[in-house]
């Protein structure tokens, strides 16, 4: 038996409790997936969207309907290296990438403020674009349950404020594309276990900035997201659910209980109609 299906073998069968099962609960869960849609997987290079672009491939495969699908890489100026890295993974994965090239690396090198902030912005308008020029009406991100617990964190510790990673998203800024989160329900644990499993390893972020701060020995001091990381899991010697019960926490609010929220009326405060309640 070849590698690749080595792989998608240990999809179905090792790890279908922890992974394919989660990735089915999950497309039909939050309805991400319709007949007659056409995708592309948005492939970074990394674990997680490896991950998704397998995933995807054997629902089409093995699903009970038809949807399209493009594999989608957009290279924003890797080094020989990792891009070399990720055409190796996708051949051993069984992943038809098509890749296009853009200067995003290039333009927010010499950005000091929130330049991950802005490189993600510029690859989601990259990427919903050249999607939408394939004739996609959706594109696919390979976010995961731990990426949604730990935005929740960072939402209330950073910026004062009760939200999350939406499952899904109506674009604002180009008509009729949608973005999807196929692994919203998958661990990054089961994730990394997959990977070593199968002896696979994926390039990490693979900007300038992130290898001038390898190269100081910095990145580890650079994001909230690893100060989330850090947190959970020493919440987590305390109480091995703690991750599981923030994911519950936005999906169980009690607006009568709460001082002030938004939407899309705009600002609702308690006491607007504390005294009608007499």
């Amino acid at each position: 038996m070849d590698k690749t299906k080595e792989i998608e073998q240990s999809l179905i069968k090792k790890y279908r409790k922890t992974i394919w099962r989660k990735f089915v609960k999950g497309v039909q869960t939050y309805d991400l997936i319709q007949p007659g849609d056409r995708i592309a997987v948005c492939i970074s290079g990394g674990k997680d969207s490896m991950l998704l672009a397998k995933l995807m491939q054997e629902l089409k495969r093995h699903g009970k309907f038809d949807f399209g699908l493009v594999f989608l890489s957009m290279d924003p100026g890797y080094n020989e290296k990792n891009r070399k890295k990720i055409e190796e993974n996708a051949n051993i994965l069984g992943i038809p990438v098509q890749f296009f090239d853009s200067d995003i690396f290039k333009v927010v090198t010499n950005i000091e403020k929130s330049p991950c902030y802005l490189c993600a912005r510029m690859r989601r308008g990259f990427l919903y674009a050249k999607a939408k020029e394939l004739g996609c009406n959706k594109i696919a991100l390979g976010h995961h349950f731990d990426d949604v617990v730990e935005t929740i964190l960072m939402g209330m510790f950073y910026g004062s404020q009760v939200q999350t990673m939406m499952p899904k998203l109506h674009s604002t800024n180009f008509e009729g594309m949608e973005l999807i989160r196929p692994m919203y329900l998958i661990e990054e644990k089961d994730i990394i276990h997959w990977c070593q499993y199968n002896q696979l390893t994926f390039i990490q972020c693979a900007c300038r900035f992130t290898e001038e701060m390898e190269e100081l020995g910095q990145v580890e001091h650079t994001s909230k997201r690893e100060e989330m990381k850090n947190l959970l899991k020493y919440l987590e010697t305390m109480n091995p659910n703690v991750k599981k019960n923030v994911f519950k926490s936005v999906e169980n609010v009690n607006l009568a209980t709460l001082i002030a929220y938004n939407d899309d009326h705009g600002k609702h405060h308690f006491l607007d109609h504390y005294d009608e309640e007499k």
